[in-house]
């Protein structure tokens, strides 16, 4: 998850979808709520423990934390030389999530036909929308954190590529990340001089708010979630089917970069790499052996989904056995 929130495109929230355990992951953070803050203050830890899924959401969260400087590094390095190769497999594994999600789905009212309508529309205009300016604003960057976590609780809406339209995405999720990387390793080695260092000390500011804004953002929007899923989750589901759908313009394979400019001059993150604005999209030209290999990419993710639905299926069919020998 923490990988895939950290790809322009590929929404955290599809792989818990994909994976099984969405329900799970809403209903873990619903539960960070007024009684779990009395069971804090009580001193009841243990009770605290069961009642927010504590477990779960460590692994979650610490799996996700060790992603971003770890799995998102190598994606990093796969993206910026095997950018083609890397969406297709991206375009493959969300037609996978698609089938998944819809192989289920057994209720095509006309208002869920409509909800899906909608997610589609929605996904297609985010594809399309423009990137704002960088903004480093304290409380602008607070909101980033609330609305770029998205990705994690939505399925199908990516959180980095919300921050790209928002225009913080290299401040957030590149520059401060390295700055942090950067600071962690210096104090690892008893090196303070960082704070005497105003443009680090502004990239760590950047930080707190940042992951401030991200938790709160996590616990508000999988209670809004929660509720919206017991009383509507049918139609929760058509949105869903139809968001995913939508946002495969935003991870086709087969685009230009269109980089960013500001009053003549083309701008450049702090690693010196052009500050991507936003994409344009084109068909492929199937003559090309480097088109067919992205097909065989696409297979690829296809098949990586549908690997993982046939063992999720193998998995159940063994604990319904095993609960009946119990009985």
């Amino acid at each position: 998850m923490g990988a895939a929130n950290k790809i322009p495109g590929v929404s955290g929230g599809t792989v818990a979808f994909v994976l099984d355990f969405y329900n799970e992951l809403i209903y873990s953070f619903q539960k960070i709520n007024g009684k779990a803050l009395k069971l804090l203050f009580s001193g009841r830890f243990r009770s605290l423990w069961r009642y927010i899924n504590a477990q779960f959401l460590l692994l979650i969260m610490g799996g996700s934390m060790f992603s971003f400087f770890t799995v998102s590094i190598l994606m990093d390095y796969l993206i910026r030389n095997y950018e083609l190769y890397v969406w297709s497999a991206f375009f493959g594994m969300i037609l996978g999530s698609i089938y998944y999600i819809v192989k289920d789905f057994n209720d095509w009212s006309p208002k869920n036909i409509i909800s899906i309508i909608i997610g589609i529309s929605i996904g297609v205009l985010i594809s399309l929308m423009s990137p704002a300016k960088e903004n480093d604003n304290l409380w602008f960057v607070f909101l980033c954190g609330i609305i770029g976590v998205s990705g994690m609780t939505l399925p199908g809406l990516s959180g980095s590529f919300i921050l790209i339209l928002m225009g913080n995405y290299v401040l957030l999720l590149v520059d401060s990340v390295t700055m942090l990387y950067k600071t962690i390793s210096e104090i690892s080695t008893g090196n303070w001089e960082f704070i005497n260092d105003q443009v680090r000390l502004r990239y760590l500011k950047v930080v707190v708010v940042f992951t401030g804004g991200s938790a709160f953002g996590l616990v508000v929007t999988s209670h809004i979630l929660g509720f919206v899923l017991k009383r509507w989750n049918r139609i929760v589901t058509a949105v869903i089917i139809g968001f995913i759908t939508g946002s495969l313009g935003i991870v086709w394979p087969w685009k230009k970069e269109l980089y960013k400019f500001e009053k003549g001059r083309l701008l450049h993150d702090i690693h010196g790499d052009k500050v991507i604005e936003n994409y344009q999209r084109y068909m492929p030209d199937i003559e090309n052996m480097e088109t067919w290999i992205a097909i065989f990419f696409i297979l690829t993710g296809l098949t990586i989904i549908l690997a993982l639905d046939c063992y999720a299926n193998k998995d159940d069919k063994k604990r319904k056995k095993w609960l009946r020998e119990q009985n």
